[in-house]
This record gives C-alpha cells, sequence and structure tokens, in this order.
C-alpha cells in the first residue's frame, strides 16, 4: 500500500481543516515546498495536495506552488481542489503534476469527466467524499443525489482506474478512519482506492494494508507527530 502524505492548500500555506469546515482551519507551514521536501526525505514517493481555496470556486490560485513542488521534488504530486475543465487539467499536467483529481466535476459534469479520461487514462482519479451515506461536493458544503455505491459503480463503469475516498465525518477528527467502509468498498470494486479521513495511527496502517488498498492519505497525523510518516511507510508495505 502506497502512503500519501497531504498538504492542502490555502493562500500558498499548508494548512489543515477540520471536517472540511473553512472556520475550523490550522495553518500548519508558511512553506508548503519546506514540507514536500520533508515528506521525500522521510521516504515518501507519493504528495496528496488539494486546493482549498480551487475547491470553493473552480481557480487555481497555488498553482505557483504545485508547480514548484513538482519541479523541486521527486514525488509524485496528486492535486485536486476545483478542477471543473479541461484547461485546469492541462495547466496541472503541464506543470508537472502526475495526476489530477476530480471532485465535484466527476459528479456534476459527466461529459467533462469522460472526456478527460479518454485523453488521459490514469492521469485522472476522481474524489468520492462522503457524507451520510451520499457524495458531497463544492468543497464538501452541498450533497449530491448520488449514494456512494451508485457513484462507485459509475465510476468503475466510465473506467476511472483511482477514487479516492473520504468520510468527511472522520476527516482531522484524529478518531480513526472508516475501516469497515473501505473494507466493504474493496471488496465490492475493482479500482484503486485510497483511504481518505482519520488515518490517525499505524493500527489504522496496517489494518487498511491488509484489506491490499492501493493507498492511504496521511493529513493531521502527521502535521501533529501522531504518526511518524517513515515508520507509517515501513508498515504499509
Amino acid at each position: 500500500m502506497n502512503i500519501f502524505p497531504a498538504i492542502d492548500l490555502f493562500d500558498k500555506k499548508a494548512v489543515r481543516l477540520f471536517k472540511g469546515d473553512y472556520q475550523q482551519m490550522t495553518v500548519y507551514s508558511e512553506n508548503p515546498i519546506e514540507v514536500a521536501r520533508d515528506f521525500e526525505a522521510k521516504g515518501a514517493k507519493f504528495i496528496h495536495m488539494v486546493d482549498l481555496e480551487g475547491a470553493k470556486d473552480g481557480t487555481t490560485p497555488n498553482l505557483e506552488v504545485v508547480k514548484e513542488i513538482s519541479e523541486n521534488t521527486g514525488l509524485f504530486v496528486e492535486i485536486g481542489g476545483g478542477i471543473r475543465s479541461m484547461d485546469t487539467v492541462e495547466k496541472y499536467l503541464c506543470s508537472g503534476v502526475s495526476r489530477v483529481i476530480l471532485g465535484t466535476a466527476a459528479v456534476t459534469d459527466e461529459d467533462f469527466l469522460r472526456e478527460a479520461v479518454s485523453k488521459y487514462g490514469e492521469k485522472i482519479a476522481v474524489g468520492a467524499d462522503v457524507k451520510d451515506g451520499y457524495i458531497a461536493i463544492k468543497g464538501w458544503l452541498e450533497k449530491s443525489e448520488f449514494t456512494l455505491d451508485a457513484f462507485f459503480e459509475k465510476m468503475q463503469g466510465l473506467g476511472v482506474k483511482t477514487v479516492i475516498c473520504t468520510d468527511i465525518s472522520k476527516d482531522g477528527a484524529m478518531k480513526g478512519t472508516n475501516l469497515q467502509l473501505y473494507s466493504q468498498l474493496s471488496q465490492k470494486y475493482s479500482v484503486d482506492i485510497v483511504a481518505s479521513g482519520g488515518v490517525s495511527s499505524l493500527e489504522d496502517i496496517i489494518q487498511l494494508r491488509k484489506m491490499e488498498l492501493y493507498g492511504a492519505i496521511i493529513g493531521k497525523a502527521y502535521y501533529t507527530g501522531a504518526i511518524d510518516l517513515t515508520e507509517a511507510i515501513e508498515v504499509a508495505k
């Protein structure tokens, strides 16, 4: 299993939200490139990034930070947050990003999703952010009509290779991840699943690895020191 340490970007800083609430934001670093270099120094091969400003309004205000990390580390960079057009997809891929994550647009604009997957294949991932059994959109501020299962079935049918699944109720809460959810999804679907939200201990990582998930995202647990990144990467192998 691959470990994806995360940087959430807001105003060119590395921040974390509590359960997706923009009013409950903690700034962890004024210099995200230093954070990314620390990930790499600790053995990380991947980095998961979200532009929180982009998630709200569909722009790319943190593009330069993402580009800097892509150009100055050897990390596999994936980025999500407000990617709602082919122009934005191409902007990120031309900046050295390895994979872009479609969230709201994957739910609301099937034609765009089809075009992106058709053109870029495995470089397109989809974010499935789940709240009360339904997919949430627009920076987790709205609930869509899709149940989680209906959405997974649709993504698999459209040829999406990687789905990053976040249980919003667990995100940033440091109370463990939703193991039952990932166990069910991994048994039902053949897409590569990345667990996100509440991964807060080495035990979480060991349990997810046993499910043979493709990956797990570590966010707040890294910043608070609850998880040692080097150890996490080792136990995930």
